[in-house]
């Protein structure tokens, strides 16, 4: 059965032509040269533009085509794919947009829709040079005066400050300071005049190194009343709310990272010849393959999870994003460190094997897990709901509905309702908290003879290990200083145990009609990862590994793109 936002991004893929011809605008070898001169992929950008890829930052209800979020994962991984900082540097629009679909009123958002979708570019300044994520410690004023705001001070190290026409601004609007002193103002460049600004300098980067990584300074800029975005005073809320969005869908990132180097690398184990045989053939590169595949399903588990449970599971995304942004792009580095291993010299450089691409990939990807707050931001977020999720998950408590929705990728998505996103979730992580049962049901078919009894042992060893995390972390206490360093390897332990939750409940959710992959080898496969990760001591069955090897090599071998969802007619390239 064929997945609609897979369908939609495959389709997407082949308008822009096949990246191997040099000849096509967006190919690698075009962005190979945009990268050496440290030069805005511009004409890139414009044909993205051209194919209506804009429409899909904008929801629909405001003039675009944005319906699911699972539509834009699979669309910006399909361009992430291609190129990072082609992806980071369009699809920062959306990100800047973000504050006025979840508080904005109507106009603001039907107007900021038509700039869009015709082609504004929008940005988010909220860090500033001394304060990094800091967000309370803003600077920024935006001080009122009879026709709106007069605002002063510098944002930087901001996505397309400088191309940006449009600028969501977090400012301080309140003297007396305080997390009710900031509020989002949509600042629009050609209402202020240059007069009332100044871009800074780009600042030169290791990676995505053609993005408009710059800043914006603000000298007595006259804003208009209407710029505010929500009430003044909840700046903080609405950011804070918009991350949980915008962090779900950097996924997306790595997930195009992740298909682009595991492609690379299986070129290279394919043409690559050592000992009169070529690496594929050898059993430790076929090893390296077969994990490095294991730990794409892990990632991509996880982000079919989370974006979906934008629409389904709003209220818990607090949890569900910050496992998420954390997971995924620290477990594709070190998916993209191993393939690394296995192309050697070739990893490391420029113009040689594939255009260089791999070391671009490398570096471009370090970003991901800093945008939208770094590792330690996310885990923390974590670590401040550790009693709400221990008490849940004791309980077994689920939001049946949207858990039920959230996993099965054959039902429809309803529009986003801003209203139930909660800066924190009163009812835990309905997917962490529905492991158990999960675990029974696997149990019960490896009774009757349906799944490996091995399957079934695996995914009780991770019950257990759930079990005795939730028991760690029901004994933590918070402290208003300094947060302890077990409560961060606790929280790291947690996402691991989401992802485990993500791949069963997948798996069991979907096998049936066929959405994803049938066999138990990739869930086998994923448990064994995930296990070893949370219980290093144990032997690791590297075995479950070669098994997902012949299958990749299938795929490659057709040009699709190696994945859980099983349509292979798509297009879908790697």
């Amino acid at each position: 059965m064929t997945y609609p936002p897979y369908a939609l991004a495959a389709g997407f893929d082949r308008r822009l032509g096949g990246p191997d011809d040099p000849g096509v605008t967006f190919s690698y070898a075009r962005c190979a040269r945009l990268d050496e001169h440290e030069e805005f992929p511009a004409e890139i950008c414009r044909e993205l533009d051209a194919l209506g890829l804009p429409g899909y930052y904008v929801p629909e209800e405001h003039g675009g085509s944005l319906r699911s979020y699972e539509d834009v994962l699979q669309l910006m991984r399909a361009v992430a794919r291609r190129d990072l900082t082609v992806a980071i540097g369009h699809g920062k629009t959306y990100l800047g947009a973000v504050c006025v679909w979840v508080a904005g009123t109507e106009e603001q958002a039907a107007r900021l829709g038509r700039d869009i979708v015709s082609g504004a570019v929008v940005s988010w300044g909220l860090t500033e040079r001394e304060h990094g994520s800091d967000l309370l410690a803003s600077e920024v004023t935006a001080t009122r005066e009879a026709d709106g705001y007069r605002v002063d001070g510098e944002k930087w190290l901001i996505n397309n400050a400088t191309r940006g026409r449009i600028i969501s601004l977090l400012a301080n609007t309140d003297p007396d300071g305080g997390p009710r002193a900031l509020s989002v103002l949509l600042v629009d460049k050609e209402e202020i005049g240059e007069g009332g600004y100044r871009c800074l300098p780009a600042a030169r980067t290791h990676g995505i190194r053609g993005a408009d990584i710059s800043g914006i300074a603000f000298t007595g800029a006259k804003v208009p009343a209407g710029a505010l975005v929500g009430a003044e005073g909840t700046g903080l809320e609405t950011v804070l709310k918009s991350l949980q969005i915008t962090r779900t869908l950097c996924s997306a990132l790595s997930l195009g990272a992740a298909d682009h180097a595991l492609r690379l690398g299986v070129d290279f184990a394919l043409e690559h010849r050592l000992y009169g045989r070529t690496l594929a053939e050898l059993p430790q590169a076929r090893r390296t393959l077969g994990e490095s595949c294991a730990d794409l399903f892990v990632a991509e588990a996880v982000a079919l999870v989370a974006s979906r449970s934008l629409h389904h599971l709003t209220g818990e995304l607090s949890v569900v994003s910050a496992a998420a942004k954390y997971l995924v792009p620290s477990g594709v580095e070190v998916m993209i460190g191993r393939l690394g291993q296995l192309l050697g010299a070739r990893a490391f450089l420029t113009g040689t094997f594939r255009d260089g691409r791999f070391q671009k990939l490398e570096r471009d990807h370090r970003i991901v897990g800093i945008f939208d707050g770094n590792s330690l931001v996310n885990l923390n977020m974590l670590i401040n709901q550790f009693g709400t999720l221990a008490r849940a998950y004791r309980a077994g408590r689920t939001d049946r509905d949207g858990l039920s929705a959230a996993l099965r990728l054959t039902e429809d998505t309803p529009a986003l309702d801003r209203d139930r996103l909660a800066l924190l979730s009163r009812n835990g992580c309905s997917v962490v908290q529905s492991l158990p049962a999960a675990v029974d049901e696997l149990r019960e078919l490896a009774a009757a003879g349906e799944v490996p009894v091995a399957l079934a042992e695996r995914a009780t060893l991770l019950r257990e290990v759930a079990d005795e995390l939730h028991e760690r972390m029901a004994a933590h206490r918070p402290s208003s200083r300094e947060v302890p360093a077990h409560a961060f390897e606790l929280a790291q332990r947690y996402t691991l145990v989401f992802a485990a939750a993500c791949c069963l409940q997948l798996w069991l959710r979907n096998r049936a009609d066929g959405t994803v992959r049938k066999d138990t080898d990739w869930l086998d496969a994923c448990l064994s990862r995930l296990l070893h990760q949370l219980r290093p001591g144990d032997r690791e069955d590297h075995e479950v590994y070669d098994h997902l090897v012949p299958g990749l090599l299938e795929r490659h071998r057709d040009g699709a793109l190696h994945s859980l969802l099983t349509d292979r007619t798509s297009g879908a390239r790697t």
